[in-house]
């Protein structure tokens, strides 16, 4: 029985994905473990593996290359050998048998000794006895090749059992139909000539019947432009918001109206934390292990303040609460692309250096786009820094359905009175953390408390670098 391949959900909020492209070609062989294609999901690129093992097999009229389509909507078949498509068997249950491209009628109420009178392709293509205008007889395998090559086959002469399409009258006709079939373009090759303003009309009209690649565009940009007539700037640019942005959209407004979101503020001494990180940095360049960002000690410590705290590592699910067990920690990454969110799982279990590691991998697979699903699932609780923008302090948007998210500025070192009494100052390294919390989830003064444990944390490094 053919196994349906439908666009997967790779994340609990996806809706939707784009498929990227086929790894898979029709008719090729695939194992248990192979990459058939790949998928554009909510913020990352994911490559879809294969279950099973057979034949892969793509519908004659499949058109989702390049396109978003909803979450489960039908893309490929993994079949046996020998075994149809379930569209080639509802053929064959209407009346004809395929059997390596030479159909036999299958005549109903006819002695089996009396073959059918042959039918010219001019009727079959023009009337029927009704005077209604129908396709002529094509084979299922005909169709797909016809597809997968830009064939008008209405407008073929068969040359099968009846005048029916076959393989060979499709292949035979592709000299003459290449020159007219639509030009096909990638998705990341028509993203690439959007960003770089190459016509894709005047590129298609060069390579008739191709499909352009990126490579392609960057060879056509590269090409001397002194030819080109001057083009007059416009008042204003219109672009289609690229898919990911539509998400963030979509996410940003959805925590803005759907929670209840109150941002505390504090200024912490981060003097020991600066004196921590420079040990570390200094240990790590004489061992060649990775060297902790601010991020990945200020993850840890939040990490250990979450135990103390853990109504702010739950969420609302309908009319319930639910408190997770661990704390999966989500940081905010900037890429080309826009903001993403990698997930660290279980980060108390996890060492300094071994968050440090992850943390590298993640940021990097961030920025070239091949996070898996499960890299940007999961989260419990969300940091975001601004602090190297020159930022002090912001407000940062909840990250659905978590129930809060801890905003970082930057380090400053600042003259600060250290004893009033005495009249003492001292130039000490000075940061601000902006909390914002969901306030159906979590009262002020528990969210002030969690605030106060992490601040506490940051000043006193020893007090979470024991636990």
């Amino acid at each position: 029985m053919a196994i349906e391949i439908v666009m997967p959900k790779l994340g609990w909020t996806m809706e939707e994905g784009t498929l990227v492209e086929w790894l898979k070609q029709d008719g090729d062989t695939v194992q248990t473990g192979d990459i058939m294609f790949t998928v554009e999901s909510d913020k990352a690129l994911n490559e879809v593996e294969s279950f099973e093992s057979g034949i892969f097999r793509i519908p004659a009229n499949s058109d989702v290359l390049g396109k978003t389509v909803p979450v489960g909507t039908l893309l490929a078949y993994i079949t046996q050998p020998g075994e149809a498509l379930p569209s080639d068997q509802t053929t064959a249950s209407e009346g004809v048998l395929v059997l390596n491209e030479a159909p036999v009628e299958v005549l109903q109420n006819s002695p089996a000794s009396s073959p059918p009178p042959p039918i010219t392709t001019e009727h079959s293509a023009a009337e029927n006895g009704n005077g209604q205008h129908r396709l002529p007889n094509i084979s299922p395998r005909a169709r797909r090749v016809a597809g997968e090559l830009g064939v008008e086959w209405a407008k073929l002469i068969g040359s099968g059992r009846s005048g029916r399409i076959v393989e060979r009258d499709v292949r035979a006709s592709l000299s003459t139909v290449k020159s007219t079939a639509p030009t096909q373009i990638s998705p990341v090759a028509k993203r690439a000539a959007e960003g770089l303003g190459v016509d894709v009309a005047a590129l298609a009209a060069q390579m008739p019947g191709q499909r352009i690649t990126r490579e392609h565009v960057e060879r056509a940009i590269q090409t001397d432009t002194t030819s080109r007539p001057a083009k007059v700037t416009p008042s204003e640019n219109r672009t289609a918001m690229p898919r990911l942005r539509q998400i963030i959209a979509e996410r940003m407004a959805a925590s803005a109206h759907t929670t209840a979101p109150v941002t505390l503020t504090t200024e912490v001494d981060a003097s020991e934390l600066v004196k921590l990180r420079k040990g570390l940095k200094t240990t790590g360049q004489s061992d060649q292990r990775p060297i902790p960002s601010y991020n990945d000690l200020l993850a840890k410590l939040v990490a250990e303040a979450l135990v103390e705290h853990p109504q702010l590592n739950a969420r609302i699910d309908g009319d319930e609460i639910v408190a997770s067990n661990v704390v999966n920690m989500g940081f905010a990454v900037d890429t080309e692309r826009g903001l993403i969110v990698p997930v660290i799982h279980d980060i108390r279990r996890k060492s300094i250096r071994q968050i440090a590691a992850e943390g590298i991998a993640l940021v990097e697979q961030a920025r070239n786009g091949s996070l898996r699903a499960d890299n940007l699932s999961g989260g419990t609780f969300t940091i975001t820094n601004l602090g190297m923008y020159e930022i002090d302090a912001f407000t940062p948007i909840i990250n659905m359905p978590q129930c809060a998210i801890l905003g970082v500025g930057r380090i400053v070192p600042k003259q600060v009175v250290i004893d009033a009494d005495a009249e003492r100052v001292a130039i000490r390294h000075m940061m601000f953390l902006s909390l914002t919390f969901d306030h159906r989830l979590v009262d002020g003064a528990p969210a002030a408390r969690f605030l106060q444990h992490v601040k506490r944390f940051i000043e006193q490094p020893y007090l979470w670098l024991v636990n």
